[in-house]
């Protein structure tokens, strides 16, 4: 099993918006092989932001980078440039993990 999350720190009073916006995004990862699930999370708050987390599983590494090499990919990220830039404290941060147990 492989993870890969991203964390967004979404200003404050700006987090519906952002739910909005992935609420209605279409992925197409269930066009993807070796796709398994996917969650947004909402995490802390601090006075500044929000932090929300993308976390999609799959199969394995290999299907991952598949995906990020597919033409789904490229469609689900082709209006990435049209996101309102002031709800986010930053650009986001990827982690990726391989499970182990």
């Amino acid at each position: 099993m492989f993870l890969a999350m991203n964390r967004f720190r979404i200003a404050r009073g700006h987090e519906e918006t952002f739910i909005e916006l992935w609420r209605n995004r279409e992925s197409h990862l269930d066009q993807v092989p070796g796709f398994l699930r996917f969650h947004l999370l909402k995490g802390p708050e601090t006075e500044e932001y929000t932090l929300f987390s993308s976390f999609s599983e799959w199969e394995s590494e290999q299907a991952f980078e598949g995906w990020t090499r597919s033409e789904a990919f490229c469609t689900a990220h082709a209006n990435a440039g049209n996101t309102p830039r002031e709800i986010y404290l930053g650009p986001p941060e990827l982690e990726l993990f391989s499970a182990v147990i």
